[in-house]
C-alpha cells in the first residue's frame, strides 16, 4: 500500500475530485475506487489563498514502487494493525474488578469483556441517561448531587466536553486508531478517523458511551452503577476484596483503579491503606468567552463564514513570573459549565454540542502550578491546593459561577455590566473580583499571557470577554504509583487513566485503559 501526502482539493471538492487527484499525484492511469483509505485531513485556511483540503491517502494499486519513483510525496505506508495480546495462564479469583466508567475504564473493560474475561465495571455515579437528567437539574438550580455530577458518573468528566479526541501520545501499536474505531463502531461519525482535530461533542458522546456499555454487557461484562468504592482489603501486599457503598465486600485479586481526576476522597482511602503516590504538576487558572465569529475570521480570514467554527491553540512564557500559559480544552461555538462535585467548592469546565453552533467560544487559560506551590506537602497537597481555589471561587460568586470582564479583572475591579460578549454558562453565573480566587503569581501571569495572546489572535485581550472561575480540573494533582507491569505497590491493583496520573484527555485515557487490560490479559487466561 502507498501512502500518498500533500493532495490538495477545494474545500467543496466531490469523490471523484479527489480520486482524480491522487491519481494525477501517482501518475496513475486505472480506476482507484473503493481501493483508497483517507488517513488525515487538513484545512489551509490561509489568507490569500484558496480555501482547500490537504489530504494524506492510503492506495492499493498494482506495481507500488514504480508509483512511488514518480512522486515525491508517496512513500510506502507504514500503517500499524492493532493486536491484542496472547492470553497468559494464571487464574483470576473471583472477577476482574474495573473502579470507574470514565474512558480509562469503559475501554479497559471493553477490549476484556470481548476478549471473553467477563469484567464488573463499578461506578460511583449514574448511567449516562440518568446523569444527563442530573447534571441538567443542577445546571437549572437543583441541588448539587455529589456523586453524580459533571465529574462522577458513566464516560466520566469527557462526557460533558467538547469530545476532543486529539492526543500528543504516539502510537506505534495502533491503539489510538482503534480507540477511534471503537468510537466509531459505537456511533460516532467516522470522520473523527482521519480529522485533523476530531471531535465527538457532548450530544453525541452521551449515545457513544452508553453503546459502549451494552456492548460491554453483550460480551458478558457487568456494568454497575451508584456503586462507590469505599475500601479495598489486602492480605500479604495483595489485593483480596474491596468494599462498595460501605456495606457490600466484593472478593478479587485484580483490581483496576480507573479513577477520575475528581476522585479526592478515594485518594485519601487509598493513601490511608499504604498505597504509593506522588504529588505531580499542573494548571489552574480561569475560562475566557470571545464572539466566535471573531475567533473564526482571526483563523480563517476572509473564508471564515465557509467554514465551521474555528479553534485555538495558544501558549506563552511569562517573562515576569516565569512560568508558562496556555490554552486548554478549547470549546469552539461552546458553553462554560459548573463543573463541581463538592459543597462549598465550585469548578468550571467548557462543552462543545457536535455542531459547535453558540455564539461564544471559550477555552480555558491556565498556568502551570508544581508542588513547591503547594501549601501542603506530600501526594495530597494538590488536592487541597485545588480545594482551595474552588473554595474561594464557590465564596466569590455565592455559590454561583464568578465571572468578570477582562479589562476589569486587569484593573482588579468587580465587574457591573456586560459589554458586547454575554456569557454561556450551564449553571448560574454572578459577578465577582475573580482576582480574589487565585494566586497573585497565577493573576500577573494571566494577564501577562492574554495580552501577549492578542498578538496571535487580534483584540483576544479586548476589555469586555469574559472570565469565569475556577478552571482546577485540568489533570489529576497526583499520580499512584505502578511498576513496569502496571501493577501498584499493592499487588494485583492496576492504576490506570487521567486519575491515576498518566493520562490527559479522552484519547489518552482510553489508550491507557487498553494497555492495562493488555497487561492483565498477558498474567491471566479467560
Amino acid at each position: 500500500m502507498i501512502r500518498v501526502t500533500q493532495i490538495r482539493v477545494p474545500i467543496g471538492h466531490t469523490t471523484l475530485q479527489l480520486e482524480e487527484a491522487i491519481k494525477k499525484e501517482l501518475g496513475y492511469k486505472g480506476d482507484i475506487k473503493g481501493r483508497y483509505n483517507i488517513v488525515k485531513q487538513s484545512l489551509d485556511a490561509r489568507k490569500g489563498r484558496e480555501l482547500s483540503y490537504t489530504y494524506a491517502i492510503d492506495v492499493e494499486i498494482l506495481n507500488e514502487a514504480k508509483y512511488i519513483k514518480r512522486s515525491k510525496n508517496a512513500t510506502v505506508s507504514q500503517t500499524v494493525s492493532y493486536s491484542f495480546p496472547e492470553h497468559g495462564n494464571e487464574e483470576v479469583k473471583g472477577r476482574i474488578v474495573i473502579v470507574g466508567c470514565g474512558p480509562a475504564g469503559l475501554f479497559c473493560g471493553y477490549m476484556l469483556a470481548k476478549e471473553g474475561y467477563k469484567p464488573l465495571i463499578i461506578e460511583r455515579g449514574e448511567a449516562v441517561d440518568d446523569r444527563k437528567k442530573t447534571v441538567d437539574a443542577f445546571w437549572n438550580g437543583g441541588e448539587l448531587n455529589t456523586e453524580s455530577n459533571v465529574q462522577f458518573g458513566e464516560g466520566g468528566a469527557g462526557t460533558f466536553s467538547d469530545g476532543k479526541l486529539n492526543t500528543l501520545v504516539k502510537d506505534s501499536s495502533g491503539r489510538n486508531k482503534k480507540v477511534l474505531e471503537i468510537f466509531v463502531n459505537a456511533g460516532a461519525d467516522k470522520e473523527i478517523m482521519y480529522v485533523n482535530k476530531p471531535h465527538i461533542g457532548t450530544d453525541v458522546l452521551h449515545e457513544v458511551v452508553r453503546n459502549m456499555r451494552n456492548d460491554i454487557i453483550k460480551y458478558g461484562g457487568e456494568v454497575r452503577f451508584n456503586t462507590k468504592l469505599t475500601d479495598i482489603f489486602t492480605k500479604n501486599g495483595k489485593v483480596c476484596a474491596i468494599e462498595v457503598n460501605d456495606n457490600e465486600t466484593i472478593e478479587t485479586d485484580v483490581v483496576v483503579l480507573a479513577l477520575g481526576h475528581s476522585a479526592r476522597d478515594t485518594f485519601y482511602m487509598i493513601n490511608d491503606r499504604d498505597f504509593e503516590m506522588i504529588p505531580k504538576a499542573f494548571a489552574v487558572g480561569l475560562r475566557i468567552e470571545h464572539p466566535q465569529e471573531m475567533i473564526s475570521q482571526s483563523q480563517y480570514h476572509e473564508h471564515y463564514k465557509s467554514l465551521p467554527p474555528a479553534s485555538y491553540k495558544l501558549t506563552y512564557q511569562s517573562e515576569k513570573e516565569k512560568r508558562g500559559i496556555y490554552s486548554f480544552c478549547m470549546c469552539p461555538g461552546g458553553y462554560v459549565v459548573n463543573a463541581s462535585s463538592e459543597k462549598g467548592r465550585l469548578a468550571v469546565n467548557g462543552m462543545s454540542y457536535n455542531k459547535r453552533d453558540s455564539d461564544n467560544a471559550n477555552s480555558a487559560m491556565i498556568v502551570t502550578v508544581t508542588p513547591d506551590d503547594f501549601k501542603i506537602q506530600g501526594p495530597l497537597g494538590g488536592v487541597e491546593f485545588q480545594r482551595q481555589l474552588e473554595e474561594n471561587a464557590y465564596n466569590a460568586g455565592g455559590g454561583k459561577v464568578p465571572v468578570q470582564l477582562f479589562g476589569d479583572y486587569k484593573e482588579n475591579r468587580k465587574s457591573t455590566s456586560y459589554g458586547s460578549v454575554k456569557p454561556l454558562t450551564k449553571g448560574a453565573n454572578a459577578f465577582a473580583n475573580l482576582r480574589d480566587i487565585l494566586p497573585e503569581y497565577i493573576n500577573r501571569t494571566m494577564i501577562e499571557g492574554i495580552d501577549a495572546f492578542d498578538r496571535n489572535i487580534k483584540n483576544f485581550n479586548m476589555a469586555d470577554a469574559i472570565l469565569s472561575g475556577v478552571e482546577s480540573r485540568t489533570s489529576s494533582p497526583l499520580r499512584i504509583v505502578r511498576d513496569e507491569n502496571f501493577e501498584a505497590n499493592i499487588k494485583g491493583v492496576y492504576p490506570c487513566g487521567e486519575g491515576a496520573g498518566y493520562a490527559g484527555g479522552i484519547t489518552s485515557a482510553a489508550m491507557d485503559g487498553i494497555k492495562v487490560a493488555e497487561m492483565i490479559a498477558k498474567k491471566f487466561h479467560s
